[in-house]
């Protein structure tokens, strides 16, 4: 139970100091309702007036009770103050309005109880003058003939509310657009405005003294009491815990027992409060502390959450955030950034960024990190939890944006250094039309490389390492994109190897010179192709058996390489800065094949593995100088033109 423990913490340490802007922390005791119709009544409980509301400014803050805040089933309880028109409206079925199906047999019940609750309230020492207000006017009985009067509600020729609208849609009246399609007027959820001499607060939802006083009537009225879990006392215990976690209509629960004849609890205990019993106040603080997290700092997947939080509520780092959404560092194409020194620039901007989270968070703060996620609608589960010390989490956030750093090219303006996030690397594996449940499966996978530091699961960099290889069958924008994030996970996961994100010359290895050949390759077709403008028509040799050189590259890379007589013939007789070009790319692909040659293994036609891909990319940017390592406009727009031609 310590997740209950930490939220109820959080609650305590945040309430009164959200950040500037941010929502407030729900009151306990209380819940949000899209309302359709706001009321206004006078101090003696008149109407005023009425109005329909636009979905911007329908959520309202209402009080519940733990019965009515999880409410389902045919015959849902009230809530104490603001309902739908089955439960304020005394002349609800005097216009043909239809209860649920459980209060058919006494259709006057729901707005019978709902009386009865106001009622105690307004009577008990933690009464409101706008109660008895609220209260005088529902015992009139008019509220739906008042709503009609004010043409917000609208009836048919025979006097009955209309199901639906079936004229002019040019005309079709506002109530009709602030419900569902799935709803009709009868379902139209109403709030309370009382508008009173010398009080500037008219809205029941916005006045802080009588929530205040629902509170307090409310905790009141609890009996049940026994030893809290949690807090370890004898205190006031929970009946029900809150739903509507993950968003307004969430009626999944952590915390239920409603089977009293299945096996939710039955043989293993008696009773249902034998497995956990929880104090009112803190089920209240800590559920409302969630639903406040994952609205401002969540990460969502459907109906799959994860959340990251400081106890304390200072600000941490998303860890589902790629690089450049969490730190926005080390950019490609920064005047100042080079090649060459790209690793020690994003090192740098990296230490230094999370420097800016260490100084505002201690190193005992204490970190959460939760997922949420439900497999059928009215049970929740916590998938993942993790509890960490401030300075244990932000070294994992380090190490992995760190270890998984590669340049990225996610579009024109998303080019950067850094990792990818994870919901880019499950669409990089799996494409990007796999199912919500596979999407799932990869996030909760890396959740625990991220958090604790655990290796890169290997069908993941293998999944993404064949996608990539398999070039004519992506896009380019999306090849390039997945190349990056192939060549980040397969760093990552060989971090003893130590990678470097510049060419080195100095690395050896069968498969890393493999992808400098191919790279060179597709540099010189690429280019050949360019000058004669067929460059748009077709790709490289190399991109088109890109798939069948990482399977077998001893002897596909005989044909690529006789594939290339021509395109050096041409270049060859072209013009003096095509000559001088060939000339310098010819040099570097014998340098190549002479450092292949001498190793073993060089004629074995065995699979690459992904590091051909590290050697590909590195050798490409290799081509396209930039920063201070730039020689000269006209070689850098030589280059890029390369890569445009190789990727068209």
């Amino acid at each position: 139970m310590s997740w209950i423990q930490k939220l109820s913490e959080t609650y305590d340490r945040c309430a009164g100091h959200e950040p500037d802007g941010a929502e407030l922390l729900m009151p306990v005791s209380h819940t949000t309702q899209q309302a359709h119709i706001e009321i206004v009544l006078d101090a003696e409980g008149g109407f005023r007036r009425a109005s329909v509301l636009g979905k911007s400014v329908s959520t309202t803050l209402i009080p519940c009770t733990e019965e009515s805040g999880g409410r389902a089933g045919s015959k849902p309880v009230n809530h104490p103050l603001c309902d739908k028109l089955q439960y304020v409206a005394g002349d609800y079925g005097d216009f043909g309005g239809e209860v649920t199906s459980g209060f058919s047999s006494n259709p006057d019940e729901p707005h019978n109880k709902y009386k009865e609750s106001l009622g105690a309230w307004a009577n008990s020492q933690y009464g409101h003058p706008k109660l008895n207000a609220i209260l005088h006017y529902v015992q009139a009985g008019r509220v739906v003939a008042d709503l009609i009067a004010n043409k917000v509600l609208h009836v048919d020729a025979t006097g009955k509310l209309l199901k639906q609208w079936a004229g002019d849609k040019d005309q079709t009246p506002p109530i009709f657009k602030a419900i569902t399609t799935t709803q009709t007027q009868e379902d139209s959820f109403v709030r309370w405005c009382v508008e009173q001499a010398g009080n500037l607060v008219s809205a029941t939802w916005q006045d802080s003294e009588l929530i205040a006083a629902w509170v307090s009537y409310y905790q009141s009225t609890q009996e049940k009491r026994g030893y809290c879990m949690v807090t370890g006392r004898e205190t006031t215990l929970a009946v029900q815990h809150p739903a509507k976690l993950r968003h307004a209509g969430d009626k999944a629960k952590l915390i239920s027992s409603n089977d009293t004849s299945g096996y939710t609890f039955r043989g293993r205990f008696l009773e249902a409060d034998e497995v956990q019993s929880v104090e009112f106040l803190v089920t209240q603080k800590a559920h409302n502390a969630l639903r406040w997290l994952i609205a401002r700092q969540s990460y969502r997947n459907g109906d799959q959450v994860f959340v990251s939080w400081a106890v304390s509520g200072r600000p941490v780092p998303d860890p589902f955030a790629s690089t450049l959404d969490l730190f926005g560092v080390a950019t490609i194409g920064d005047p100042a950034t080079s090649i060459a020194d790209t690793a020690q620039v994003f090192a740098l901007r990296l230490k230094k960024a999370i420097a800016g989270y260490r100084s505002k968070l201690d190193p005992t703060e204490d970190i959460v990190v939760m997922g949420l996620d439900s497999a059928t609608p009215g049970r929740l589960a916590i998938t993942f939890y993790r509890e960490l010390k401030g300075s244990e989490f932000l070294g994992c956030i380090e190490s992995w944006h760190a270890k998984c750093a590669w340049p990225q090219n996610f579009g024109k303006e998303s080019k950067f250094v850094g990792a990818p996030a994870p919901r880019d690397i499950a669409e990089a594996a799996y494409g990007r039309r796999l199912d919500d449940k596979l999407r799932k499966s990869v996030v909760e996978r890396l959740l625990p490389c991220i958090v604790d530091g655990q290796s890169i699961p290997r069908d993941l960099v293998e999944s993404v390492t064949r996608r990539v290889c398999n070039r004519v069958g992506l896009e380019s924008w999306e090849w390039e994109k997945c190349l990056g994030i192939a060549c980040a996970l397969f760093r990552g996961y060989h971090t003893d190897r130590s990678y470097q994100m510049a060419i080195e010359p100095d690395r050896t290895t069968r498969d890393y010179l493999y992808g400098r050949l191919l790279a060179i390759a597709d540099g010189i077709e690429g280019y050949a192709l360019y000058l004669t403008d067929e460059g748009k028509k077709r790709e490289t040799t190399a991109a088109r058996l890109m798939q069948r050189f990482a399977d077998r590259p001893f002897s596909t890379w005989r044909n690529i390489e006789l594939a290339l007589g021509p395109y050096k013939s041409r270049l060859q007789t072209g013009s003096e800065k095509s000559a001088a070009f060939l000339a310098k790319r010819k040099r570097l692909l014998d340098e190549v094949i002479t450092t292949l040659d001498s190793i073993e293994g060089r004629t074995s036609d065995a699979p690459l593995t992904g590091e051909f891909l590290l050697g590909y990319h590195c050798q490409r940017q290799a081509f396209r100088p930039s920063g201070a390592g730039a020689t000269s406009e006209d070689d850098v727009l030589k280059e890029d033109v390369i890569e445009t031609a190789s990727n068209s």
